[in-house]
This record gives structure tokens, sequence and C-alpha cells, in this order.
């Protein structure tokens, strides 16, 4: 069964039953097949959470399943504080969870796909924030 997370751009965001259902999946609980959903309030924060060091970290997650940020950061070459920050990030708006392994944080991917909607107008885009959204 293919775990996908729905995004929805240009709405009030919106975790509502994201943090339940990645704690029944943790808790080994059939959850309600209904899909998570995040919203993303504005294309500038849209672009800022998928900028491509942040798709590579994810892929990398994915493929090699590291046990901590740090293997994290060696496997895409980069330095472990800035590897720490994009990580938090993605962990801030639920695309990753950060699980206690000893003194380290395990990074982990819940789903196998994004799906992705929402309707951007030309005008009015809000191309100037960078506050996050709050979890």
């Amino acid at each position: 069964m293919t775990r996908t997370l729905h995004i929805t751009i240009g709405t009030r965001p919106d975790r509502n039953g994201l943090e339940d259902t990645l704690e029944a999946i943790d808790a080994g609980e059939d959850v309600d097949p209904n899909p998570s959903r995040l919203s993303i309030e504005s294309l500038a924060t849209f672009g800022r959470i998928f900028r491509p060091t942040n798709l590579e970290l994810l892929e990398a997650i994915v493929e090699h399943n590291p046990s901590s940020i740090r293997e994290l950061a060696r496997l895409v070459d980069r330095h472990p504080p800035e590897v720490t920050e994009n990580v938090h990030e993605l962990a801030d708006y639920g695309l990753i969870e950060l699980t206690d392994d000893g003194r380290a944080k395990r990074p982990t991917v819940w789903y196998d796909e994004f799906e992705f909607s929402g309707d951007v107008p030309v005008r009015g885009l809000d191309t100037d924030s960078d506050t996050p959204v709050a979890p």
C-alpha cells in the first residue's frame, strides 16, 4: 500500500491529524485510510521547503535509512550543522520524523510519495514570506 502525503499550496496551514497518524504508525496501530495532509500557505514557503537541498535529504533518508543526522550529512557530503538546520525544518513541517536513538536523532520518512494540489494565482503571490508555519 502506498502511503501518500497530500500537500496543498496557498491555503491556511492545517496539520490536523498528521501528528496522530504519525503516532499511530509508530505504535504499530492500524491507521485510518484517510490521507495525511499538509497545507502550505504560500508559494515562497513551498519553494523554501522543497528546495533541491531538502529534496536531496529526503531522497538520502529514503534510500539509505541513516542512523543519525551526522550520517545523513556524510551521505550528502554536507556539513552537519547545515544538515541539522534543514532536517529540523523538514521535521517542523511534518515531512520527516526525528527519533531519539541514544544520543543521536534518526531521521525517517513515513510516506512513499507526495501529491500536490492547490490553486496559486499569478496575482498576489506571497513571494516575500519567510515565516515558517507553526506545527
